[in-house]
């Protein structure tokens, strides 16, 4: 696909999803910032939104800064534990409706997730508001369908960069 410096960007990283799959495959944690580096393409950067689960440890905090440090507004959601003990978190409507949001302000929305959940946003993106729609995922991880519907996709498993750690 052809990218054009006049493209005006939106990443949007569902920071969880890329977490778990990262240590489950790898064993590694994510490098966001040539995460952010490679959505961008030397694009126009409009907005980079981290979406992340707070679940109150330590070294969060740290991640959370560093992340802001790195260009991206870090948008927080607090882990909901359950009186069973079950645990739920996850961003995936909260990522569609700020999608849909900046969608008139973009070229091109930059989906850094594998979940095939947002197969109906990305046909919206696509058909009903002009927008180019990548995704950038570990490939053993991310939904078939979403590689098949969008514009682009970034295997992230192709390159070491995307990955920290041993």
């Amino acid at each position: 696909m052809i990218k054009h410096k006049e493209q005006r960007v939106g990443v949007l990283i569902d920071v969880a999803n890329m977490y778990h799959s990262a240590k489950n495959l790898y064993g590694r944690r994510v490098n966001f910032k040539e995460i952010l580096n490679k959505a961008v393409a030397d694009r126009k950067l409009i907005r980079a939104t981290a979406y992340v689960i707070r679940a109150e440890s330590e070294e969060e905090s740290a991640f959370f800064e560093a992340l802001s440090q790195q260009g991206f507004e870090v948008r927080m959601k607090d882990l909901q534990i359950f009186a069973g003990g079950a645990k739920k978190a996850d961003w995936d409507v909260g990522i569609a409706i700020d999608a849909i949001k900046l969608a008139d302000k973009l070229d091109v929305i930059v989906l850094v997730s594998g979940d095939g959940d947002y197969l109906p946003l990305v046909s919206y993106l696509q058909n009903n508001k002009g927008c180019l729609v990548e995704v950038m995922a570990f490939r053993k991880t991310c939904s078939s369908r979403l590689i098949e519907e969008v514009d682009d996709f970034t295997d992230l498993s192709s390159d070491k960069k995307f990955l920290i750690g041993r």
